[in-house]
Formats: structure tokens, C-alpha cells, sequence
């Protein structure tokens, strides 16, 4: 337990670190006056001063803060407000830039480490009835070879990719009982019945092995770009699936650092793309429109162009990002409780 509090803090740190330098080295680069940089919420433990910004430590390790000058007030010299929209909109998504830069790096790391790879044949177990997958004539005992090209290795690759192109169509390559060759296409759907999934597949490996890999980084890094993109568009289609009636599943700071324990049991590699999904997760959730988050500010700062330079009055726009962040804090807490629950209840958050 202590092992795993101290990697979730340290795992923390290091993505609220990138997120705030990303404020920070903009803001100071575009002439915005940084105020305090901290790391965690206050009470402060330590802090010094260089020049005109205060660097501290705080006490609450589940956050970071970059305070800039009048960020709603534009007659301060120096200030956010004051600055030009373009600068402005720079400032405030910068710090998701560097949570979606960060796992380029973390991935690239992960993948040039020597890792456990799981290789099996896949096979398919149940088909349901009307399903896509029984439309394409896929049959229980075929094995799945292919899909749109990319080689299977294990279960996780099939869900992985049927994921990545819910309602588009996908070639699936599959080997027959007989060993001949058959090529089907199947249209995963965004919201199929309950037990179903996507295409309607039941499947279960077979043959398995466990082998080493590892890639050269002049292989590992455009993977790594590739992957950030495609877990991008994994998180789209989570929230199309929100949309369409699926229930999310939601973890708070404390549902976090139970997956950290149980991710980190998998080895150093894992807990490295462990937490640069994590990174983008941060990235997505501050871009979110929603008062108090960055992406809350920048639609003032929307709101601002459309009005042609007409601006929201500072008092009112600091109240609704106040309201905005007192409303977070109750939402961290209501999952944080769930949370507890499940855990005092001996359920986990993987499948």
C-alpha cells in the first residue's frame, strides 16, 4: 500500500509538472506575469521567490496551480486579460499540449524496455444471433489472423482495434476450421446490446506464450505518435458510446491510485504507459468546457472574438470559474466516495 501511494504522488507530480510548465514557459515567454507556481494545493510546506513568481510545495498532492496576473482582469499590467486572444488561447492550452507531448516520450520509453508480450491464437468461442459478426458469416472456431491489416497477437489487440472503428467497417482476416483463408467485413456498432459487444464476438485464446520485446527507438518513437493518436480517438469514441446511452466508468484520485497498484505490478513498462494514458486523460478533461477548467477560460476567451473584443465583466466571469471549481471538488469527492465503496466491496476497476 505504501508503494503504491508513493508511485500514484509520483506519477502525479510528474504530469501536473508538465501541465503547469506548459502555462508557465508560455506565460513567461508572451510577458504574462507568473505570480506562484506551485505544486499540490495549499498549505504550503516550503516556497521561494525568484524574481517576480513565488515557487512552492504544498501540502494536498493532487493538483498544481500556475497563477497568473489577472486572469479576468485586463487593466492590470502584466496580466493574462490584457494580453491578445491568440496569446491568451495559447497560454491556457498549453498545459494539455504538454500532457499530449509527455506520452510521446513515456510510450517511446515503454515500448524500448524489454516487456512481456502475450502471443496466442485467438478464436472465436459464441457469435450472437443478428449480430454483425454472424452477418459476415464468422462462425465459433475461426481464428482471427487479421484486422484492416494489422497482425493479432492476442485478445487485446481485438478489442483494441474494433474499439478504435466503432461504426466503421473493418476487414477481418480469418482462418477457417479446414485452415482455408476467409475475408469478411463487419461494422462494429457504437451501442449493441448488452452483452454483445461491439461486433458480437465471444472469444478466447488459445496456444499461449509469453515472449520479450522491444523495439529501437527509430521504431518505437513514430509508434509512440501513432499510438497517442489512436487512444485519442479511443476517447472520442468513449464519449460518442457516453452519448448513446453507455454508462461511463469513473474513478476519482483514489480509484486512480488503486489501478497504479495493480498496473504496477505489471512492470515498469506498463506503469510508463499506464501513465501517459493517464496524461491524455488530463489533457481531454481540462479542454472540457467547463468553468474552472482551461477550457472553461478559453470559452470566454471565445466568447470575447465572437463579441468582437467585448468582454464578459471580470467579477462575473472569476464567479462562474469559482462556482465551476467548487462543483469539481464535489464531483472528485461523490466518485472518490464510489470509489471507497468498490473497494471495501473487493471490486476491481479492470476487467
Amino acid at each position: 500500500m505504501l508503494l503504491t501511494i508513493v508511485i500514484f504522488i509520483a506519477i502525479l507530480v510528474l504530469l501536473i509538472l508538465a501541465h503547469e510548465l506548459g502555462h508557465f514557459m508560455t506565460a513567461k515567454l508572451s510577458g504574462v506575469k507568473v505570480e506562484e507556481f506551485g505544486i499540490g494545493f495549499p498549505p504550503r510546506l516550503l516556497s521561494f521567490k525568484r524574481g517576480d513568481t513565488v515557487y512552492s510545495l504544498n501540502a494536498v498532492p493532487l493538483g498544481g496551480f500556475t497563477k497568473l496576473l489577472g486572469e479576468e482582469d485586463p487593466t492590470l499590467r502584466g496580466s493574462l486579460a490584457s494580453k491578445s486572444i491568440a496569446t491568451r488561447v495559447l497560454v491556457l492550452s498549453a498545459g494539455s499540449l504538454m500532457n499530449i507531448l509527455l506520452p510521446i516520450v513515456l510510450f517511446s520509453t515503454a515500448f524500448m524496455i524489454p516487456h512481456d508480450m502475450l502471443l496466442e491464437k485467438v478464436q472465436i468461442e459464441e457469435v450472437a444471433p443478428g449480430s454483425p459478426a454472424q452477418s459476415a458469416g464468422i462462425e465459433p472456431g475461426d481464428t482471427i489472423l487479421e484486422i484492416n491489416g494489422h497482425p493479432i497477437k492476442n485478445r487485446g489487440d481485438i478489442g483494441y482495434l474494433i474499439h478504435l472503428n466503432l461504426g466503421s467497417e473493418v476487414n477481418i482476416l480469418l482462418e477457417k476450421t479446414d485452415f482455408s483463408s476467409k475475408e469478411v467485413n463487419v461494422k462494429p456498432r457504437w451501442n449493441p446490446p448488452k452483452g454483445q459487444g461491439a461486433i458480437g464476438i465471444v472469444i478466447t485464446g488459445v496456444d499461449s506464450t509469453i515472449v520479450r520485446e522491444s523495439y529501437p527507438f527509430w521504431k518505437a518513437i513514430p509508434s509512440s505518435i501513432t499510438h497517442c493518436w489512436e487512444i485519442l480517438i479511443l476517447f472520442r469514441n468513449e464519449i460518442v458510446t457516453w452519448f448513446l446511452g453507455a454508462t461511463p466508468q469513473l474513478a476519482g484520485p483514489i480509484g486512480i491510485a488503486e489501478l497504479t497498484g495493480e498496473v504496477a505490478k505489471a512492470g515498469f513498462s506498463a506503469l510508463l504507459e499506464f501513465t501517459a494514458l493517464i496524461s491524455i486523460n488530463l489533457a481531454i478533461i481540462n479542454l472540457f468546457p467547463f468553468p474552472g477548467l482551461d477550457g472553461g477560460r478559453l470559452v470566454f476567451v471565445a466568447l470575447e472574438w465572437v463579441r468582437r473584443g467585448k468582454r464578459i465583466p471580470p467579477q462575473k466571469e472569476g464567479l462562474v470559474h469559482l462556482i465551476g471549481f467548487i462543483v469539481l471538488i464535489i464531483v472528485i469527492a461523490v466518485v472518490s466516495y464510489y470509489d471507497i465503496i468498490r473497494i471495501i466491496q473487493g471490486e476491481s476497476l479492470l476487467p
